[in-house]
This record gives C-alpha cells, structure tokens and sequence, in this order.
C-alpha cells in the first residue's frame, strides 16, 4: 500500500521542521509549485493504488507525495537509485524537499518499484499540466516554438548477427543451468556448447577485411548450427520438464517462471537464425522493419539521420517541441524512423491546443522543410516560418527570405533547442536509458522533461519575485 498523505505529524518531524532548515532557491520554487498544484500528486496517486484491492491495508510504501518529488530530485541531480537514497537519506535540505524529514528512507529497490507503476501516460498528463501551469502563471505566452528530433539509445551492445547468435546460446544455457539447479532430477539431455559458440562468434568477430570477404560465409553455418542446436535441445528440455512439478510452491512459481523466459528466447533466437540466414547466406538485404537488434531490448530501431560521427544509432528517436522561455511543451517517442517532415501538421495543433493560438515563429531545421509544411504554417497563422529549404534549386524570392535577417534571427533561435537536448542529455539523464522495456524508455523521457520543465518554471518564478522586490524598493 501507499502511506497515507496526510498522516499525524510525529514529534520528531515537529523537531525536525523546528531546526529551521532551509531548500536551495530552486527546489524550494519547485517544492511550493508542487503544493500549489495537488492534482499533480492525485494524478501519481492513482497509479500507485491501481490494481490494489484494497490501498489502506498492508505495509506502509512511498506516499505519492515522496514518490513525485523523488522522481523529480532523481532526474533534476541525474543520479541512479543508490545515489538518490543515500543522498535524500544524509542531507536535512533534500529529507525536506522529499517530505521524508525524520522517518526511515527505504532502500533503492523501494524507489525503483514505486517509478515503476507510473505510466507514461500519467508522466505526459503531469507535464502538460505544468505548461497551462505555466501558461497561467504568465511565463510563457507560446509566441515562439522551436521543434527538433534527437535519438535516447537503449541500452545495447553494437549488434552483429555473430553476437546476436552468441547472445542467445549463452542467455539459453544460462536459463537452463538455473532451471537444472532447480529441478529435483535436474535437466535430462542438455548439451552445453557456450565454448564452442563464443569460439565461433569470435573467430568472426576478429577477420579482416580480406578475412571476411573470403571466409565469412564458410564460417557463419557453425555458429547458427550451434545456436539451431542449443535452441533446438532447450525446446526438448520444456517438453520433459513440462509436468515435472516441486512441493514448494515458492520454487514452483520460480520453475514456471524459468520455462516462460526460456520459451520467450528461443522464440527470438530462431528469429536471429532466420535474420542471419537471410542476410549472410542468402545476400538478401533484409528491411529495418523485420530486423532484431537485441535480444533483450526487442523494441529497439536503427536510425540514421546522415551524422558524420554517428552514421548509425540505436534506440528512440524522440520529438521535442521547446517555447522560448524553455518549456518543453511537446514531446514524443516516435516509432521506427520516420521523416522530420510529418510532425509539423500535429505540433502546431497540439500547440493551438495549449495556449490557444498559432505561434508567431516556427523555427525549425531542414529536415522539417516541405511545401506543404509551409503552407500549413502560413495557414494555421504562423507570421514567421523559419525553415531552411531542402534541396532543390531556391527561388530568388526563398533565397532573399534566407539571407534577411528575420530568417537569420529564427535561425539562432532555433539553434537553442540543441542546447535543451544536450542538457536533458547531460543533466537529466536522457542519453541512454538503462531501464529495459519500452514502457521504461517513454518513463525515463517522461521524467527527464518533467525534471526540466519543472526547473525552467522554478528559474522563471524566482526571477518574477526578484523584479517585484526591485519594483518595491
């Protein structure tokens, strides 16, 4: 269960808020933005209660309150479960902002459970309303959107069909050992071939040039025979085990749970087979779509967008749409890799949607650019639409609009939001998720946007408080 928000302050807590301990200017901006908007800590309440039957019973878990402004610390100081604990757990300043105070700090496990049962769907409802938060408070009035596209890599190696197939035999191998262990008669008719398989993969992985050309088709059969035969004696492993049953049900749910995984890699190992096969042996250039790039992280896609220090990128590319004071109004994770070009049209609805008007300035880079990009902007009321051309030879018309120092001037805004993505990067842990799943990935993007739009708005205040104090002096 949830603590209960509003449980009796302790006589410790008292003691504790009576050592007048005060938050850095910008958590405590966060901090009272966060009471003023209790719908936020509804929205995280919800999914932490959802599929209990009944929240009020059981042990006391994280508040939502604790929850939400954990998550918020996590991403805003770009430290990992570990960290979060030991540093809310030895400062007075970060027990406060968390509404810990005086009472114990679970472990880091407790933390990453409690994430976990936030959707993505929650997080994206939370940032967009702290942009009408925004939007009311008058900080922003959306005259000016710049959008751009980045990728967030997962957590992969660089994948090759060698280390895919070595991937799956010593991942099987592995499952079946735990399942042998567990087993009262152990595994019948199980061969390890891990040595064999690692020996393949690596006299692969180490040809030349000239090697490659000339004996890596002779070479590939061994390693995906080898992998057809691991997977092929797993399958026959979960035929003889499959009435096998323990008397302690603990170990019995953990047996279940070795044979779904085990079934769950097979099924992607006879996938790399086939991809292997296909490519390597066949000469058959098969489409990204049909490709798998990891075993573990099946939902990962290959993006290229023409970088000269990274033709190829694995992971999400994710759309992100930035006002001018800094505020992430929109963003995204996309699916696959899909032209820059298709999400003008949404973007400026979405942006009509929360401030109830076209922007003024749309500034965004080539791959953006399409005459009927520029059509929708220019219909839709947007009075500047800073778009580079992209190929083709330019009107002289287009060619002066380029060189005025109106296009100029959108074009070094536009510049900005390079800045914003190298900061969720850097400082917000955006720049690679080591969470796995799919579901994970849009969280870890979730928060890393709440965490920044969330100090925009504490910077935004803090300066709208300092030009009253001038004003009244």
């Amino acid at each position: 269960m949830t603590r209960s928000p509003n449980s009796q302050i302790s006589f410790a807590d008292l003691e504790f808020l009576g050592q007048g301990v005060r938050l850095e200017p910008m958590l405590q901006a966060i901090s009272d933005f966060i009471d003023q908007h209790g719908h936020l800590v509804e929205k995280v309440r919800r999914d932490l209660e959802r599929g209990l039957k009944n929240p009020e019973t059981g042990r006391n878990g994280l508040t939502a309150q604790q929850v939400l402004r954990s998550l918020t610390l996590m991403r805003v100081k770009n430290c990992n479960y570990r960290e979060l604990r030991e540093r809310i757990a030895d400062g007075y300043t970060l027990r406060r902002f968390t509404r810990f105070y005086s009472k114990a700090v679970p472990k880091h496990d407790a933390f990453n459970r409690a994430f976990n049962r936030l959707t993505p769907e929650t997080l994206e409802a939370i940032n967009e309303i702290v942009v009408k938060s925004a939007v009311a408070l008058g900080l922003e009035n959306g005259k000016k959107l710049r959008v751009d596209t980045t990728v967030v890599e997962t957590d992969v190696h660089y994948p090759t069909d060698s280390t895919l197939l070595w991937d799956t035999v010593r991942v099987v191998t592995r499952l079946v050992g735990d399942l042998d262990d567990l087993l009262p008669h152990g595994v019948p008719g199980f061969t390890n071939r891990s040595r064999s398989a690692r020996r393949r993969m690596q006299e692969i992985q180490r040809m030349t040039s000239k090697e490659r050309h000339e004996q890596l088709v002779p070479k590939y059969p061994e390693l995906i025979r080898t992998t057809e035969r691991v997977i092929g004696n797993a399958r026959e492993v979960l035929k003889k085990t499959e009435r096998v049953r323990s008397i302690d049900l603990m170990t019995e749910i953990a047996i279940k749970t070795l044979r779904n995984r085990i079934d769950h890699y097979c099924g992607l190992g006879t996938r790399v087979i086939g991809q292997a096969r296909r490519r390597v042996l066949d000469g058959e250039q098969v489409p990204n779509e049909e490709k798998i790039f990891s075993i573990f992280e099946t939902h990962t896609d290959l993006i290229k967008r023409g970088k000269i220090l990274k033709p190829v990128e694995f992971g999400h590319k994710v759309y992100i749409a930035e006002s001018a004071r800094g505020l992430i109004t929109q963003y995204r994770v996309l699916t696959g890799n899909p032209s820059d070009d298709d999400h003008v049209e949404s973007s400026l609805k979405r942006h009509q949607e929360t401030f109830g008007d076209a922007p003024s300035v749309y500034s965004a880079d080539r791959g953006f650019f399409s005459q009927d990009n520029i059509q929708r902007c220019k219909g839709a009321g947007v009075e500047i639409v800073c778009i580079p051309q992209r190929g083709g030879k330019k009107t002289p018309a287009q060619e002066a609009f380029e060189k005025s120092p109106t296009f100029k001037s959108g074009q070094r805004f536009r510049a900005g939001i390079e800045g914003r993505i190298s900061v969720l990067f850097r400082g917000r842990g955006m720049k690679r998720c080591l969470a796995e799943g799919r579901e994970r990935f849009e969280l870890l993007v979730g928060a890393a946007v709440l965490a920044n739009n969330l100090m925009v708005i504490a910077r935004l205040l803090i300066e709208k408080q300092k030009r009253r104090r001038r004003r009244a002096a």
